[in-house]
């Protein structure tokens, strides 16, 4: 299992603090969707720059307009790229030929997606799939998914939604092979402890 940290509603500035903080102990860096609404591409780009050994995911997702966004974020230093899994069967497939154009990867995100559009979104087993809770439904609905979560084995998948040091010990047996930890670190007193505590447990 490797860490995603997810870097949302912060500077760019800050979350470059952060995760020099923590980087021991994290895997993948998150440049979150709120800080390419405020800051654009900017943000992948002095990201990747602070960190130029590490697996950078633009938070992007995409729901039109695939080739176009996708190259911004490959173009900008990102390595995997989100796409939303209620696209059109169009805009997944241009945004997995997009990615594999550049050498990169599509994270597919599952939110909202129905019983059916996953199992349609299942044929492409060269995307990364997230089982994710939004965070307002986090926070209005006092919802997190950490809890045991049935995954298809054959495809990669990342877990997101509220993980904290607590509820991720319920993922172990499920074992998906990314763990997406935003706030938990992000705002954590001391983020380095918290951060390697989390590995601790993941092994």
């Amino acid at each position: 299992m490797k860490i995603q940290l997810a870097l949302d509603r912060l500077s760019i500035e800050e979350a470059i603090q952060i995760t020099r903080e923590v980087e021991k102990s994290i895997d993948l860096i998150e440049v979150g969707t709120s800080l390419i609404k405020e800051f654009g591409m900017k943000a992948v780009s002095k990201i990747r720059e602070a960190f130029p050994n590490k697996t950078i995911v633009g938070d992007i997702k995409t729901i039109d307009n695939a080739i176009y966004e996708f190259d911004l974020c490959f173009n900008a230093g990102g390595d995997i790229a989100t796409v939303m899994g209620v696209s059109s069967i169009h805009t997944i497939e241009a945004c997995l030929n997009t990615a594999a154009k550049h050498g990169k990867k599509a994270m597919i995100d599952l939110l909202n997606t129905t019983t059916e559009q996953r199992v349609s979104l299942f044929q492409y087993k060269e995307a990364i799939f997230c089982e994710h809770i939004s965070k307002d439904e986090q926070e209005m609905a006092g919802r997190n998914n950490m809890n045991k979560v049935s995954l298809v084995p054959s495809l990669e998948w990342a877990v997101a939604g509220g993980i904290t040091i607590d509820s991720i010990k319920n993922m172990i047996e499920s074992r998906p092979h990314i763990v997406i930890i935003g706030s938990a670190i992000t705002k954590a007193d001391h983020p380095g402890k918290v951060a390697a505590a989390f590995k601790e447990i993941i092994g």
